[in-house]
């Protein structure tokens, strides 16, 4: 009785390494995460330059969640796909831009989709304003003694 019962924890002894494998193996696995919208080439060849307006943009294709700083201004559409994996940082394995413009009586312009290989990085710098160098303290205090005048004491 004893051997069948070592047979059977060695049993349940492997069956626990195959779960805990497939498990590490699933953990390892990336993770997709898809965010945003970007009209497929299907849904664009519907839109038709010169002749479609916003309204109608609006209608074949929806309205994008960006559009252009100014009112009336150009639409677009951003869709970014996102890889994680495991406690390594999100990367990002492609994006599409979906830019309609249109002209002044509001009808379509021009399409155009960049990806990110069309991407530019662009370096962000803070401005600040360097006000200089500072005056030490003896330098205040020497200062504010070279302003009074025999006149100041009478």
């Amino acid at each position: 009785m004893s051997e069948r019962a070592t047979d059977g924890t060695r049993a349940l002894g492997r069956w626990l390494m195959r779960a805990a494998l497939i498990l590490a193996i699933a953990a390892c696995s990336p993770i997709n995460r898809y965010h945003g919208y970007a009209p497929t080439d299907e849904d664009l060849s519907q839109i038709v330059v010169g002749q479609d307006t916003r309204e109608t943009v609006a209608e074949k294709i929806g309205r994008p969640g960006m559009s252009g700083v100014m009112e009336g201004s150009d639409w677009f559409y951003v869709q970014s796909d996102w890889e994680h994996r495991a406690w390594r940082a999100p990367v990002e394995i492609d994006r599409q831009v979906v830019a309609i413009s249109f002209d002044s009586r509001d009808r379509v312009a021009n399409i155009e989709r960049f990806g990110l290989e069309d991407g530019e990085v662009v370096a962000l710098s803070r401005r600040v304003t360097d006000t200089g160098p500072r005056p030490s303290v003896m330098s205040q205090v020497l200062r504010v003694l070279g302003q009074f005048s025999a006149s100041s004491f009478m």
